[in-house]
């Protein structure tokens, strides 16, 4: 990897941080939706990451030391998918969504779960936009040296 390579990495950490919080926010604003378009409530959504080169993640881990997957460093949005559980029922008779029986669906989204993503995501692109400040220091320290 070259010493742009190492910005690379924290720059892709970066872009996928801010989806996840993104995520986030939107499952923590939608947490009462009890109707969308397609008339059923919000579905929670999870952030999917990759390798930077969109092969599934866990081998980046694995193959650390290969010299091979260090060129394949950093990490992607694989895609973002909806959760598969069921709603939540409340009873709520004067819900204007409510059943025959007065039940309510409403998402099944934890909201401090959520806040806990949030701050997760929130404190790893603080990290990686740290290490991006770091590798900006060490190049211009470089180029100071060659001068």
């Amino acid at each position: 990897m070259n010493l742009f390579g190492v910005m690379s990495v924290s720059s892709s950490g970066l872009t996928v941080q801010r989806q996840r919080a993104e995520v986030s926010a939107a499952n923590m604003a939608n947490a009462e939706t009890t109707r969308t378009e397609n008339g059923t409530p919000y579905q929670r959504k999870h952030v999917i990451l990759a390798q930077g080169d969109g092969s599934p993640f866990a081998s980046a881990f694995h193959n650390a030391g290969n010299s091979a997957a260090a060129s394949q460093a950093g990490v992607s949005v694989s895609e973002v998918v909806e959760s598969s559980a069921p709603p939540v029922m409340r009873y709520d008779p004067s819900h204007p969504d409510a059943d025959a029986n007065g039940y309510v669906a409403y998402p099944d989204i934890n909201p401090i779960s959520e806040m806990v993503d949030l701050m997760g995501a929130s404190r790893a692109y603080s990290l990686n936009a740290s290490a991006l400040q770091a590798e900006k220091g060490m190049l211009t320290a470089s180029l100071e040296i060659l001068k």
